[in-house]
Formats: structure tokens, C-alpha cells, sequence
């Protein structure tokens, strides 16, 4: 019984995720650039990476980018539903959204180029 409870979680939990997963495919250009990026670097990182820490680093840091750009894009939907007129606290969240997402593309810089670079 707690199994297929916790079976039917999994599969809701699941099901959830992949809705989000989809509307930011849908609604966020820059999530549909960094995912097809990932695309090629994912493969790339396994090929490139000599050890397994090496291929973790490289592949783990593009994982970073998408899970900032999930997190910044929710952040902008919540902005956007509280309503539409200007205020600095919606455009301060929303640029430090956006600066998160920044941090997040320099790590795959500095990783790659670390591991990389001869």
C-alpha cells in the first residue's frame, strides 16, 4: 500500500515536472537556446572529459545553466502574475534572476576552460 502510494507520488511529481519543463521549452527562448546548446555539449563533455570527474565537472555545469534558467523563468512568472505595472522590487527580482543565470554561464567558462585547457 505505501508503495504504490509512493509510486503514484513519483509518477504525479513526474508528470508535474515534465509541465514545467515543457511551458519554459514553450514560453522562454533563452531556455530553448541553453537546451540545444546542452545538446551538443553533453555529448561533448563525455568525449572530452578523461576521467570521471573530469566528464561530472564538465556535463554538471551545463546541468547548472538550465537549472538557473528553470529557476529565473519561474521567478518572472510570479513577477508577472502579482501584475503588470512597474515596480523596483519586481525589476530588482527579475535582474537577479537574470544575474543568477550570468554566474551560472561563467562557471561553464571557468570549468571548461580549467579542465580543458592544456
Amino acid at each position: 500500500m505505501i508503495v504504490n502510494l509512493f509510486r503514484r507520488r513519483i509518477v504525479k511529481s513526474a508528470g508535474y515536472s515534465l509541465q514545467g519543463l515543457l511551458s519554459t521549452w514553450k514560453e522562454e527562448e533563452a531556455f530553448r537556446v541553453e537546451m540545444l546548446l546542452a545538446l551538443i555539449f553533453v555529448p561533448l563533455g563525455l568525449y572530452l572529459g578523461e576521467t570521471r570527474v573530469e566528464k561530472v565537472l564538465l556535463l554538471g555545469s551545463i546541468f547548472v545553466v538550465l537549472v538557473v534558467e528553470l529557476l529565473n523563468s519561474a521567478v518572472e512568472s510570479v513577477v508577472d502574475r502579482v501584475g503588470s505595472e512597474q515596480h523596483d522590487l519586481s525589476g530588482r527580482a527579475k535582474d537577479q534572476g537574470s544575474a543568477a543565470v550570468l554566474l551560472s554561464l561563467l562557471l561553464v567558462l571557468v570549468v571548461w576552460g580549467l579542465v580543458l585547457w592544456p
